[in-house]
């Protein structure tokens, strides 16, 4: 497999793209004293979210010595841009995670489990509010990133509405977060948001020629098809195989209604062993029901859709979906046998034909 590169993170990465009207909105509250305590910035994974919460936070901690950032006018800066060139100081503090004004707050690694925990913890909002009362050490702004808010529990989330009801002068709060139907409307309320979309194609042409320039044309093209809008999913398929798998699935797909039941055993002896084979599998199968779905309903199915479209009714490929995604869930959720999973996922597509 050629090689890949890792999505950057985003507290270090300096190329934002495609969201040019979300960064002007930040741009114009900063400069015309227009500043929320609250920004609540939503949109599917991997399109940049994070990306621009720390790009903000660093353009906030920059303050007036600010002006060192990437662009073409005089000052340095681009028009509505929040860019800070890396060399800048406050760039490499907070991508070193050292800048004394700002704080993190995301799910912890668990030692144990070598994992991330399943939510954020209440202990870790409540630092929140401890850092944001005091005085900012560089005589500017506070900033606290909590970066996939929709991970919050119930205390969390009711120790991060303490927070946003009581703001502190010079201090924001970023919410990150790619679920927001999660999070308690009282949150919601309290913030202004930034929606931002899946990135356009030719953005992400872009992308993919600047972080996988050895890959193919083919592979590309390919990725752009499979992430839909999101580079950090185009840049994990391609670290961990998931052309391959994809394929694995078109296969699949291509042999309906002629498949046998021992396939769902090839498919869990060639991706049982791998720690992403059954995510990726499920996720570009349950994918691939999906646009079948929505592509046949707006009339944009292409002939191989339209043939399976004609093997089951649209509302069976549909109840299909469901139970594909709560197999999925439930395997992930309760660490369950991925391989019997495997199976089943094929037996649950086969079965629809029989």
């Amino acid at each position: 497999m050629l090689p890949a590169m890792s999505a950057p993170d985003p507290r270090a990465n300096p190329i934002l793209l495609g969201h040019e009207a979300a960064e002007r909105t930040l741009s114009d509250a900063i400069h015309l004293g227009r500043m929320h305590h609250a920004w609540l910035i939503t949109g599917p994974e991997g399109i940049g979210k994070a990306t621009l919460a720390f790009r903000f936070a660093r353009r906030l901690l920059a303050g007036e010595g600010g002006d060192q950032r990437i662009g073409q006018r005089g000052d340095g800066a681009v028009d509505g841009s929040l860019a800070l060139d890396p060399a800048h100081p406050v760039f490499r503090r907070v991508a070193a995670a050292g800048h004394a004004d700002m704080l993190t707050v995301e799910r912890a690694y668990d030692e144990k489990t070598k994992r991330r925990k399943r939510d954020i913890a209440v202990d870790d909002v409540r630092k929140i509010n401890g850092f944001m009362a005091l005085t900012a050490a560089e005589g500017g702004w506070r900033v606290a990133v909590v970066d996939g808010a929709e991970d919050l529990n119930q205390n969390s989330a009711n120790a991060l509405l303490k927070i946003l009801e009581e703001p502190p002068s010079r201090a924001v709060l970023l919410l990150v977060c790619s679920a927001p139907g999660r999070l308690p409307p009282t949150i919601r309320s309290r913030c202004r948001q930034l929606r931002l979309s899946p990135l356009p194609d030719h953005v992400m042409a872009r992308l993919l020629a600047l972080y996988l320039p050895e890959r193919s044309q083919d592979d590309h093209d390919r990725l752009l098809t499979m992430a839909e809008g999101s580079i950090g999913r185009a840049l994990a398929l391609a670290e961990d195989d998931g052309i391959a798998v994809a394929a694995m699935v078109d296969r699949l797909l291509a042999a309906l209604p002629n498949v046998p039941l021992s396939r769902g055993h090839d498919v869990a002896d060639a991706l049982g062993r791998s720690e992403t084979g059954f995510h990726l599998f499920t996720d570009q199968l349950i994918s691939g029901i999906a646009a079948l779905v929505r592509d046949t309903v707006r009339g944009q199915a292409d002939p191989e859709q339209r043939r399976l479209a004609g093997l089951l009714p649209l509302e069976a490929w549909g109840e299909l979906w469901q139970g594909l995604l709560r197999l999925r869930d439930e395997t992930e959720r309760f660490a369950l046998d991925k391989r019997q999973a495997l199976v089943s996922c094929v037996g649950m597509l086969t079965g629809r034909m029989s």
